[in-house]
């Protein structure tokens, strides 16, 4: 990771409050993403996560883990994966790793309220 890196989180929850359908968007958003990772695209090995971009379930809510460093490689991935939150009116925000690490032992994510965020200058 990058010494600038920051971890974002895709909320499986719109911000109407419902929660986001098809039930395995974070799957295959992850699984598009999969390609941009550290060294680059692995031709003919079994597909895999990238690290900068993981599903993950927090309480009983479908999330994607998305790290800043995808941006660096890839702006068009980066604007990919942001604008598919935007465009699904999905809830983002910015985590520290205290954060992250306090998230993962929570029953309250679900009730959490979010706020948006700007990455250069662009509304999320």
């Amino acid at each position: 990771t990058l010494a600038n890196s920051k971890t974002y989180i895709i909320k499986g929850i719109t911000k109407e409050g419902k929660t986001f359908r098809p039930s395995d968007w974070s799957e295959r958003l992850a699984g598009v993403m999969s390609q941009f990772r550290p060294g680059g695209a692995q031709s003919g090995r079994q597909l895999s996560y990238s690290p900068w971009c993981v599903p993950r379930v927090f309480g009983d809510v479908r999330c994607v883990v998305v790290k800043s460093d995808i941006r660096s490689l890839e702006p068009m991935a980066w604007d990919f994966v942001m604008n598919f939150a935007k465009d699904n009116h999905l809830t983002v925000f910015e985590l520290t790793d205290s954060d992250l690490h306090e998230l993962q032992n929570s029953d309250n994510f679900k009730k959490s309220t979010v706020v948006l965020f700007f990455v250069d200058n662009t509304l999320y």
